[in-house]
């Protein structure tokens, strides 16, 4: 469907830095002329939100598509989580289906890759809005591991602005349980975060940088205590030869298509387990690790 990349872009050093640390910064992966059109974009998105008192718009599964902070207002827009926006911008479809960090993930995964989910998650100056430490593989199980998340900088994003933080290595540990007393959470024990913290690292840079991250690396986030927003637009790629063994929870119309190389037409199984997860109700991932009770469903 999709050439191949001309050419590698990722040196056998930072390759092995991958392998090895579960992550890689990327520099310069968004163009700027590109950058400043999926600004303009999120721009347009936060000023319509002033029109909306909560949650708003629809996924094709049902849910809304734009998620607002608590305390959301005309006068104080808090858009915070964009569904699938490759559904409803062009530009960010464009940009999804041809990057440099897709061409980078070639070389992780191979030439026959696919688009798995995309969102835009912001975090605006003075909010409480924080990721508990997680893995991404839980949420979406496949036939074999290769799932990688890829986090595109809007924004410059420094120690005060609600980094990443990673776990470097954790990939090669275990997939932590995301199930609670009956309930799936969206985030490991509080036992495994209090030491993923003291072991973590921020992952900061200038927008247009990006990130791979390993589906297994522990991560999560604290919130923005600067004066200046933090948003990432975020996609998963999995080799084309992983299939779902659960519905996705970032369902769209672009989910499973080929972005690089061809359809073979096989399935790839590797010996892995982890408890399937529930699909959640909510607007967000931020909801859900809230309220994880009536978060799922």
């Amino acid at each position: 469907m999709t050439n191949a990349p001309a050419s590698e872009v990722l040196s056998t050093e930072q390759l092995d830095r991958y392998h090895s640390d579960g992550y890689l910064l990327i520099e310069d992966a968004v163009p700027p002329d590109i950058l400043g059109r999926l600004r303009e974009v999120f721009d347009r998105w936060t000023e319509e939100s002033r029109t909306h008192e909560g949650p708003y718009g629809e996924t094709i599964d049902g849910r809304p598509r734009f998620d607002v902070e608590p305390g959301h207002s005309a006068g104080h827009p808090g858009l915070r989580r964009v569904a699938s926006p490759t559904e409803v911008s062009e530009d960010y479809l464009a940009f999804m289906r041809h990057n440099i960090a897709l061409d980078a993930t070639t070389q992780v995964f191979g030439q026959n890759l696919r688009f798995r989910e995309s969102k835009v998650n912001s975090k605006l100056p003075g909010t409480a809005t924080h990721l508990k430490y997680h893995q991404d593989l839980p949420f979406g199980p496949l036939t074999n591991q290769d799932l990688i998340t890829v986090l595109f900088l809007l924004d410059d994003v420094s120690d005060d602005n609600g980094p990443l933080e990673v776990v470097p290595g954790s990939h090669l540990g275990p997939l932590y349980d995301h199930w609670h007393d009956g309930v799936f959470t969206g985030a490991v024990s509080e036992e495994v975060a209090g030491w993923a913290k003291a072991r973590s690292v921020t992952c900061v840079g200038l927008a247009g940088s990006a990130y791979l991250l390993n589906a297994r690396l522990l991560h999560g986030s604290g919130p923005n205590l600067s004066t200046r927003p933090r948003t990432l637009f975020i996609v998963q790629y999995h080799a084309e030869d992983a299939y779902p063994l659960a519905p996705n929870h970032l369902p769209s119309i672009h989910d499973g298509e080929i972005v690089r190389g061809r359809s073979t037409n096989r399935v790839r199984c590797t010996e892995w387990s982890i408890d399937l997860p529930q699909k959640p109700t909510m607007a967000s991932f931020f909801a859900q690790q809230a309220d994880p009770a009536t978060g799922a469903g």
